[in-house]
């Protein structure tokens, strides 16, 4: 049985978010907090699988929580959910250890099919976050070639295969998304994303997104 935290201090949206939470994971034992202090003090005496959090509460930032979980329950999929689509939110709260950030705006609907991709191991993104991601993402990456021009980039070699997959990745295409469009398997999909982030050591989609710039998939 899955843990949640569900941080959101308006009633009405806490009782809808935890109504989707139980959708997504049937049977899950769900702890309630409608400020940061009560939140904190769940972090210290309950382990969690997941959590969703707001980031505006009375008494703080969600993005509080987030960190507490990171540093003391590193294996947890916290997830924010918020109204705010703007850079000065989304990256601190990313940067913090958040592993998804869904927008309210969406529907129940899309807000589910954006939580059920924990399960694939997939960071929850909205489109418009995960557009907003790679975007900041390619401009560093454009930054990071102008201001090391003279440095030496360590060569990575992947296959024609591993580079469909990876630009792929990099535009936000789900597994199984990747799949039908290559027509291989989500399995054989997770095999090479697995190998590809070993190969560039890196961990996360937005990584990955940034490496696909510097080696030029997107201009492909």
């Amino acid at each position: 049985m899955k843990q949640i935290l569900l941080l959101e201090d308006l009633p009405e949206i806490r009782a809808w978010l935890k109504t989707l939470a139980l959708q997504v994971f049937p049977g899950a034992h769900i702890s309630e907090s409608a400020r940061v202090h009560d939140a904190l003090e769940l972090v210290n005496a309950v382990r969690f699988d997941v959590a969703l959090c707001d980031l505006g509460l009375p008494d703080g930032s969600g993005v509080e929580v987030v960190q507490a979980l990171r540093e003391k329950q590193p294996d947890v999929q916290s997830v924010v959910v918020t109204i705010h689509d703007d850079d000065e939110h989304l990256f601190p709260a990313l940067q913090a250890g958040a592993f998804g950030y869904l927008l309210k705006e969406q529907s129940r609907e899309q807000l589910a099919e954006q939580l059920h991709r924990i399960s694939q191991g997939e960071p929850p993104l909205s489109p418009s976050i995960a557009r907003r991601v790679i975007k900041y993402f390619t401009a560093q990456a454009h930054h990071q070639h102008i201001s090391q021009a003279d440095s030496v980039t360590p060569h990575v070699q992947l296959t024609d295969r591993e580079n469909e997959v990876l630009l792929r990745v990099a535009k936000g295409f789900t597994l199984p998304e990747i799949g039908v469009q290559l027509n291989l398997s989500r399995h054989t999909i997770a095999d090479y994303v697995k190998q590809i982030y070993r190969k560039l050591n890196v961990s996360s989609r937005a990584e990955a997104a940034l490496e696909a710039q510097r080696l030029g998939l997107f201009r492909r």
